[in-house]
Order: C-alpha cells, then structure tokens, then sequence
C-alpha cells in the first residue's frame, strides 16, 4: 500500500487522474456498511458484498419477521466461512417512526392539489383518499401549514416515488392533508417524516426491546443503531435496557441523528454513544438544503476530535436502480471521505437496489481514490492540538505511533489490544497506511464456565476508518514475556504478508505491552 499520499493543497498533473488505480488488499480504508435485504440476502450476492468491501451488515426492523432477517443472518454466515472475511452485525431499530402500511401492496397515485387523509384507524386499506398510520397521535401533534414528507423507505427526493404533504386541517383523530405533488408510491410500507416536529413515542419502544432481547440476544448482535437518537437520555436508557442482557453489555451503540431534536442535543448525545451516524435522509427534510453541508461537516469533526467512529448515509440514491452514480453522488462520497468519516452506509441501494456488489464496489473505489489525497498532515497537527497538553498515556502513545509510521513511510501499523481501545485510538489519527488491530483474548469465567472474550473487539474494529482486526491465538497473552510476543508479532506478520500489505523491505511499526510499559517499535523486514 503506497503512503507517499498526496496533499490536496500540492498541485495534481492532471495527466495523473487519468493513470489507472493500483490494485489493493482493501478496498478502501473507509468501511462499508451494507443493509441486508430482498435483493442482497442469498449466499452468493452477501458474499460478493463481502468481497467487494462490505464489513458491517445492517439488518433494518423497520420492515420484516425475526424469522426472515434470521434466515439472512445465517446467509451471512455461510458467506463469511466461504470467502474468509470477517463482518460485523448492527441491528436497526425501528423507534418512533411514523409508517403507512400497504396491505395490498398496489401501487397507490396520488394526484397534486388533492387532499388525502391520515388516520390512526389501521383497519382501513391504503388507498388514494385514505393512508392508515401507526400512530394516533399525530393530529395532537401537527397544526395547519405543517410539512409531512412520504415515501418507500424513506422519502428519496425523487418527486415521483416520494410525496410531499401540507396539512390542511385536523378532524378528530384525522390529519386531513393536501397533496402537494404528483407522485405513485409502490411497496408494502411507506414511512412518514413530519418536519420539525416532535413525535411523542419512546425512542427505544416495546417491540424494540422484544426484538434486542430475543433476536439481538440470540445473534449477539456487535452494533445497535438507535433510530431517532433524540436526548443522551434515549442512549443511557438503551446501554441500561443492554447490561441487562448479559452477552449484549458489549454491543455499541450508535446513535442515529435524523432531526433538529438530536442535532440540537447532539453534543451530548456524542458523549454518551459509541458512534454516530449521520441519517440525512430525514436530516436532510428537517433541515434547509443549503445547511445539510455543513451540519455534515461539524458533526463529522467532533466525532474525529472525540475519537468516536462516524457513518455517513444516503451517498448513492441513484444506484438503487442504476449501474453508475451521478456526479454529484460521486463527490459527495468523496467529500464525506475528505471530511474525515470513518463509513458509509448504503440503505436502499443494497436492500431493494438492483446492483448491490456494483454499488459496494463503486463506493469503495471512489473512497480509496479520495483518501489518497486526504490532509492527514493537517488532520493529524489539528487532532493533536485538539487534545492539548498533556495527553494520557495512551493518547501519547498512539499519536507518537503514527507519527512514526509516516516519518518512516512504514506500509502498516500493527498494535496489540485485548478491549480493542489502543488500536481505535491510533486509528483516531488517521494514519495513512493501515492499522492491524490484533486482538488477544481475554479469559473470563462466571463460576460456572470459562469463556474468551475477544471477538466483540475484533468486529468492533469494522465500523473504525483503517482499522482492520485479526483474532490472536488465546494462549498468546497480551502483556506477557518477550517471547510470547515474538511469536504473536510473527503470526501478525505472516497475515501481513499472505494478505498483500506487507512485502519484503518494508518498515513496520509495532505498538505493544511490555510488562507495565507501553512500547512503539520500528522494524524493517529481511527478504
């Protein structure tokens, strides 16, 4: 992997953008986050994904039984034995969002200036006057000249598959809206998004919880997506509902920002989640156009400075029904990756789209592009001064890590962790080659049985911007002799090796315990 990475501040040869990409191990060092649905859940296209750079699969509750999303889940781990590549699982709740559902799956037309009526009486059928929603208290919530947006999925933008309502008058429990645009609206499930305005459900609801503690619990799920993250309070309650499940103490929580309530308490929510991400699908309605950028942008930059993984949704709309993004779509992709994210999420270009490895692919293409030209330089002397002075220990020695591996232009950094925490944080740095987070597992027992703890770790590290984990061997300790950590150190290296990243002659930085001191060695490979 070449770490002579340009700075977009150096005048590029134009000539230069035309030369072909150099083939890679990874695909890119941003991740990939990819929703598992009806036209990505069999074993060969779920292993495809996995081959193209997917590393993290989204299972969303929003729509389908346990039994259905269980049945993919096993899909996905056939495919991960077949191409040996590791993957993570995040469940997404469904939390307070506003759905219509569409028993009899016809396509429904709604015709501009007409009106159509909202009500909670689920009994009706969906129809072009009437749309059944699942909560009856929307016509406490709303008030004449209110927005409502509605679409498959969620509202696209797309003026004829996503519909844009104004509520016109409230009857009783009725919204009586009118129709704004001419749209058809395809599928079994519509979602609402009501702009700006508070939707009294729990965050974490009933039907949530069922499914965290039997499906979540059962498949020990890595990472939960908490839909509508409003207030740090929605968090604490989630890790408070998850210690309670015992294997699921671990799991992280990422709390999703999708309207001006989470963006207003976004701070501390930062402080209280394991992860952001950043749903501008509905941001993107609650918020004005011209000002998407830059909330992007500033919440991008606080999870860096705060060492938090950030993920970037809705980058390539288009792809759910074509082969090849727009422009703009392109560069924004890019953009997020020169913001300094650390993944991408594709919703519906993997659940429904009709080229789930071809999106995966292109978007891990443009992302590797756009982090050859990344200011680690800038990124790097602004995270430092970030933190100030003086630093923890570990703060400290992950910077000087990284610091050192491009001074010495090694091609990877290889950091020994057992919770996982020294690897995130070099990885916090953005360094410009990769980190080889390997995990030792730690032995645990409750009394009644033993058990290594490590695996959580390891699949933890895939949501992390060039973090790539391997599992050590459990009788390796961590923080042991030198001779065990010889061997571990060789058996990192020979993975180095067999995996493309390393080749003879290369410098690489080893970040490791030694007793009670932390340790950053330099070493340069014989043939």
């Amino acid at each position: 992997m070449v770490s002579n990475h340009l700075l977009l501040e150096e005048p590029i040869r134009m000539a230069s953008i035309l030369e072909p990409s150099k083939a890679s191990f990874f695909p890119a060092m941003t991740k990939i986050v990819g929703t598992l649905g009806p036209r990505s859940r069999s074993p060969e296209v779920i292993s495809g994904c996995l081959k193209t750079g997917m590393s993290v699969a989204r299972f969303d509750f929003s729509w389908g039984d346990p039994e259905y999303h269980q049945e993919t889940l096993e899909n996905l781990r056939s495919a991960i034995k077949l191409t040996k590549k590791l993957c993570a699982v995040m469940l997404d709740t469904v939390g307070p969002e506003l759905q219509v559902a569409n028993k009899s799956e016809k396509a429904i037309s709604l015709q501009a200036d007409a009106t159509v009526i909202l009500t909670p009486d689920q009994g009706q059928e969906a129809t072009s006057d009437v749309l059944p929603i699942n909560f009856s208290g929307l016509s406490k919530a709303v008030k004449k000249g209110d927005t409502i947006f509605m679409g498959q999925y969620l509202f696209t933008g797309s003026e004829t598959t996503s519909v844009w309502l104004e509520v016109d008058e409230v009857q009783g429990d009725d919204v009586v809206c009118v129709i704004k645009n001419t749209a058809t609206l395809a599928g079994s499930l519509f979602t609402l998004h009501a702009s700006q305005i508070r939707i009294d459900l729990p965050t974490l609801s009933d039907k949530d919880k069922e499914i965290i503690s039997t499906w979540g619990l059962q498949n020990k799920i890595d990472f939960l997506s908490l839909s509508y993250t409003r207030h740090a309070e929605d968090v604490r309650q989630a890790r408070e509902f998850l210690s309670k499940l015992g294997d699921l103490s671990q799991t992280q929580i990422f709390a999703k920002i999708e309207n001006i309530e989470g963006l207003t308490h976004f701070d501390e929510i930062l402080q209280e989640a394991d992860g952001i991400i950043l749903s501008r699908g509905n941001l993107g309605i609650d918020l004005p156009p011209e000002k998407v950028f830059l909330f992007q942008k500033a919440a991008v930059n606080k999870c860096n400075m705060a060492g938090k993984p950030t993920v970037v949704t809705r980058v390539v709309d288009s792809m759910t029904d074509n082969l090849r993004p727009t422009r703009a779509e392109a560069t924004d992709v890019a953009n997020a990756v020169l913001d300094g994210t650390d993944a991408i999420l594709l919703g519906a270009e993997t659940l429904r789209g009709l080229y789930p490895i071809e999106t995966i692919s292109t978007v891990g293409r443009i992302c590797a592009e756009a982090e050859k030209v990344f200011n680690q330089d800038l990124y790097f002397k602004k995270t430092v001064k970030f933190v100030g002075e003086p630093m923890t220990h570990l703060e400290s020695i992950a910077s000087s890590a990284v610091r050192a591996a491009i001074k010495v232009k090694a091609s990877v950094i290889i950091c020994f962790t057992s919770s996982g925490r020294a690897a995130r944080l070099i990885a916090k740095y953005r360094p410009t080659m990769p980190v080889l987070s390997v995990v030792i597992p730690r032995l645990k027992t409750n009394q009644l049985k033993w058990s290594f703890s490590g695996a959580f770790e390891a699949r933890q590290s895939l949501i992390v911007r060039g973090l790539f984990p391997m599992l050590a061997d459990p009788r390796h300790p961590a923080e042991s002799t030198n001779a065990t950590n010889e061997s571990v150190l060789k058996v990192a290296l020979d993975h180095g090796k067999a995996s493309g990243v390393i080749k003879s002659h290369d410098r690489v930085v080893v970040c490791q315990k030694v007793g009670d001191a932390s340790v950053v060695k330099i070493i340069e490979l014989e043939d």
